[in-house]
């Protein structure tokens, strides 16, 4: 027909979400359910994670940690962060994430008070760093301790010098106990 202007019609390109949201006939409110499921997930990842990173960085407390390591929590915190929330920053998202980290940290002090394997696994075990004037020198290594770590904990119990001190044992909440040599 003269005058008219044939143009293709294209169809809108699909997705893979759509493509799949198609195959499996899920509607838009259980898209919205496997939403807060995928949050869900990410949150209890996240949560797991940071435990287990923190595990690893080590135990010092945060009296005794150096900024660099602050740094480092903050930073491996604020990823986790924006992996947990992801690009949703709804209420009900907030909601669900929180949730879901108070659930999974019940859930891990249960397991740590049910199973001592578990206890020793996240917290480990007190570690002697000083014993009658001598460092323990492969275990203070291993817990990236340094002797000036131990020294402030004992300067902060009134000792000052190290024939002072009998034992120095690194805890298991990171704290440095220290005793005094009996006289």
């Amino acid at each position: 027909m003269p005058g008219l202007l044939f143009v293709p019609s294209t169809p809108p390109r699909a997705t893979s979400i759509s493509l799949l949201t198609r195959a499996l006939c899920i509607t838009p409110i259980e898209q919205k359910q496997e939403h807060h499921v995928a949050a869900v997930l990410r949150a209890a990842f996240g949560y797991f994670f940071l435990v287990f990173m923190v595990r690893i960085v080590g135990r010092r407390p945060g009296k005794q940690m150096n900024p660099f390591e602050f740094v480092l929590i903050f930073f491996i915190g604020g990823l986790a962060l924006t992996f947990t929330v992801a690009d949703d920053r709804s209420l009900t998202n907030a909601f669900t994430q929180i949730l879901t980290i108070g659930i999974s940290h019940y859930f891990l002090i249960m397991l740590r008070e049910r199973y001592p394997r578990i206890a020793l696994l996240l917290d480990g075990s007190p570690i002697l760093l000083l014993r009658k004037g001598r460092w323990q020198t492969e275990a203070m290594e291993g817990m990236l301790i340094q002797a000036d770590d131990v020294m402030t904990a004992a300067r902060d119990k009134g000792l000052y010098s190290l024939s002072e001190i009998d034992y120095a044992v690194l805890e298991r909440n990171g704290e440095i106990t220290i005793a005094a040599v009996t006289k």
